[in-house]
């Protein structure tokens, strides 16, 4: 209601022309537009504000009080502000969905969707930054500026390799958690699923060859966990083929990644790294050859992520692999970052973490496939969004975990 009143429909919304010359509202024929209006959120008071006592409560002279107290105790934000229950989505509007480098104003659709994706799906408020710059230095210091005001620091469609380098530095200058979803998002629900997967087909982590196609932000992190959680060997291909130790053209956090992965020493096309692996997943986009696919061992796992065209057809997959699972809502296990991000975040918050460590994304996978439990099936290794058990059994095992590993702070 509130974005209407700021922001009515009315005919004078720009669009196609018509035939007779004239503008045909957006709305009139696309309901994405319709829906997008005025914005997809607001503000909204948690407190009443009836009367002039109210008033005086809310602001002054009682607002005076609370701040002379905070500024006594500067710990005493978190009681008595939201600081602890909301979090900043930031972007640079470099890496948006598939649209890649569209810039702030045009991604602020999406940075909308995401925070009332943290509010429907975790309970926790956010708040969409898209900042006019993309240097690392720049991106960093009005983070770090801005930090004060949030519990917690959402990084969001940022470009690699700079998103990885911006995660570190303003980990480090700051004491809320950082956390990249298009990263550790990924990670965690490709863990989650994956252990699924091994669990149907009896078999465990370790046991596991896997590849993944695309060397970007998420295809790095998805490598980084997959090792942290013990997989057998897992090689990453960019687009000139296998990353080894022996290349001499790979960026610093490729040439990192070589030496934790890649165990067997495969050099090649990511076709030739997916000659009897057991799992393939993809991010990156492109279409991997059904020649390929076949190559792969029996009862072989096929995560084709990307949107909106997974890289490998379902209905090709599903010939070869025992498990298959895209990104897209319209096929049984979607791989979805909503199931992880929420939750991880209100577990953080809950216990006022420092930080979102490997054990809390860890503990956050292992959650959300505990979820599945009995009904495990091969179109069902991965729950849905709009399961209302997901995002409690996420939260308590970050809040867990972060109490474990000695950064919570309640």
């Amino acid at each position: 209601m509130a974005a209407e009143i700021v922001n009515p429909r009315s005919d004078s919304a720009s669009g196609s022309t018509d035939q007779d010359g004239g503008a045909e509202p957006l709305d009139s024929f696309d309901p994405a537009f319709a829906l997008h209006r005025g914005g997809k959120m607001a503000v909204q008071a948690t407190v009443p504000l009836r009367d002039k006592d109210d008033l005086s409560l809310a602001y002054t002279p009682g607002v005076a009080r609370v701040c002379t107290a905070i500024a006594e105790q500067p710990e005493l934000v978190n009681d008595y502000t939201w600081k602890s229950s909301v979090v900043a989505v930031v972007t640079d509007g470099t890496a948006v969905l598939g649209l890649g480098d569209i810039g702030p104003e045009a991604s602020l659709p999406v940075m909308e969707g995401k925070a009332i994706l943290f509010k429907q799906f975790g309970g926790v408020d956010a708040v969409p930054l898209a900042l006019a710059c993309t240097d690392v230095d720049e991106i960093v210091e009005t983070v770090v500026r801005l930090a004060p005001s949030f519990g917690g620091i959402n990084l969001e469609d940022i470009s690699a390799p700079r998103c990885f380098e911006i995660e570190r530095k303003l980990q480090e200058r700051v004491d809320i958690p950082v956390f990249h979803d298009d990263q550790h998002g990924t990670a965690v629900v490709t863990l989650a699923a994956l252990r699924n997967a091994a669990r149907l087909s009896r078999r465990e982590i370790g046991q596991l060859r896997a590849v993944i196609s695309g060397a970007g932000a998420a295809g790095v992190a998805i490598a980084k966990m997959l090792v942290e959680a013990g997989i057998g060997d897992v090689a990453l291909a960019d687009r000139k083929g296998i990353i080894s130790a022996d290349r001499d053209d790979l960026t610093e956090v490729k040439r990192q990644v070589a030496g934790f992965t890649n165990k067997a020493g495969l050099k090649g096309t990511l076709e030739d790294a997916l000659a009897g692996a057991d799992v393939f997943i993809g991010v990156s986009g492109g279409t991997v050859a059904e020649e390929a696919v076949a190559s792969m061992a029996e009862g072989a796992f096929v995560f084709a992520m990307a949107n909106p065209n997974p890289e490998v057809q379902p209905d090709v997959a599903h010939k070869y692999a025992a498990v298959v699972a895209t990104g897209r809502s319209d096929f049984p296990n979607q791989i979805n970052n909503v199931l992880a991000f929420p939750g991880i975040f209100a577990g953080a918050l809950q216990v006022r973490a420092s930080r979102i460590t490997e054990g809390m994304k860890i503990a956050a996978a292992e959650a959300l496939a505990a979820v599945v439990g009995d009904d495990l099936a091969a179109d069902y290794v991965i729950p849905s969004p709009f399961d209302e058990r997901v995002a409690p059994a996420v939260t308590a095992a970050v809040a867990a975990a972060a109490r474990a590993e000695g950064v919570a702070r309640r």
